[in-house]
C-alpha cells in the first residue's frame, strides 16, 4: 500500500470506494480502458508540478478545480474518469505528490480488476514479482529500463520483446506503463508499488467466510455467486472453521460484515431486552 499522510489517506480511501463503484459490473475491456485513462492522468500529474498543486491547493474552491479538470481532461477521458477526478480534487490532500500517487494506485487497481475478470489476478501479481527477479539478475536490463531518459517507445518495445506472449495481457500493459513513467523514482521501488497495488486490489476481492463446519461444494458455489453479483466482480472465498459459531455463517468483505450466525442474533436480542 502506498504511504500517504493523514488527509491523503482518508481521501484515498474515499476514492477507492468511488473506483469500486465505477468498476462494479464492468467488463475486462472496460476496466482496462478506465486504467489507461487513469494512467493518462497520472502521466500528466507527474510531468506538471503546477497541475498537481492546482488540484490540491486548499485555498481554491472545488468549483474552480472542477472547471480546471474539465478544461484539461474533458475531451480526453471518459465521464467515469472525469467524475473520479472531480471528486478527488474536492477532497483534502496532505501534499500534491500524494495526489499523483493515489491516482497511480487507482490506475493499477483498475487494470488488476481487468485481470480479475479474466481470473488472472494471481498470475498478474506473480508475474510482476517475477519480473523484479529478472531485473535483479540482469543489471544491464535494469539500467536500460530504469533510465530516466530514453525513448518511451524504445522501452515499450523492449518490454514487448521480453514478455509478450509469455505473460498475462494485464502484466504486459502494467510493465509498459511502469517503465515509461518512473517520475524520477528507482525502478525497483516503482515495481514494488505496482506489486503492492495489485495485492491491495486482490485483498479487496477476498471474502472471509466463518462457519462452525465446512460448507458443501454447492453452498460455497452459491455463496460465491451471490457475492460476485453483489460486488459486480469475481470474488475469492477464504473459509475459516470456528467452533464458536452457532448456526449460519459470518461473511466479511472489505470493510463490510454480514453476520448471519445464531450467536450474533442472540447477542443482539439480549442487548435489545436490556435497553
Amino acid at each position: 500500500m502506498i504511504d500517504l499522510g493523514g488527509n491523503s489517506r482518508q481521501s484515498f480511501a474515499a476514492m477507492r470506494g468511488v473506483l469500486d463503484g465505477k468498476l462494479a459490473g464492468a467488463s475486462s475491456a472496460d476496466c482496462t480502458a478506465i486504467s489507461a485513462e487513469l494512467f493518462t492522468v497520472v502521466f500528466a500529474l507527474n510531468s506538471a508540478v503546477g497541475l498537481r498543486r492546482a488540484c490540491t491547493d486548499p485555498s481554491r474552491d472545488s468549483a474552480s478545480k472542477a472547471v480546471l479538470i474539465n478544461d484539461l481532461f474533458g475531451k480526453s477521458v471518459s465521464r467515469k474518469v472525469l467524475d473520479l477526478l472531480i471528486e478527488a480534487v474536492a477532497l483534502r490532500w496532505s501534499n500534491s505528490i500524494d495526489f499523483a500517487s493515489a491516482f497511480e494506485q487507482l490506475a493499477i487497481e483498475a487494470e488488476a480488476t481487468a485481470a480479475n475478470q479474466e481470473n488472472e489476478i494471481d498470475r498478474l501479481q506473480n508475474e510482476l514479482f517475477d519480473f523484479a527477479g529478472i531485473l535483479a539478475e540482469n543489471q544491464d536490463l535494469r539500467r536500460t529500463l530504469g533510465a530516466q531518459m530514453g525513448s518511451v517507445e524504445g522501452k515499450a518495445e523492449l518490454i514487448r520483446s521480453l514478455v509478450a506472449g509469455k505473460v498475462a495481457p494485464s502484466t504486459l500493459r502494467l510493465l509498459t506503463y511502469l517503465v515509461n513513467d518512473l517520475a524520477g523514482r528507482n525502478i525497483d521501488h516503482v515495481l514494488e508499488v505496482y506489486v503492492q497495488a495489485v495485492a491491495a486490489r486482490r485483498n479487496r476481492l477476498i471474502v472471509l467466510v466463518r462457519s462452525r463446519s465446512a460448507l458443501s461444494a454447492a453452498q460455497a458455489e452459491k455463496l460465491t455467486s451471490l457475492m460476485a453479483d453483489q460486488v459486480g466482480q469475481p470474488v475469492h472465498l477464504n473459509f475459516e472453521i470456528d467452533p464458536s459459531v452457532i448456526g449460519g455463517v459470518s461473511v466479511r468483505f472489505a470493510d463490510e460484515l454480514v453476520d448471519g450466525t445464531i450467536s450474533t442474533r442472540l447477542s443482539e436480542a439480549g442487548r435489545a431486552l436490556a435497553v
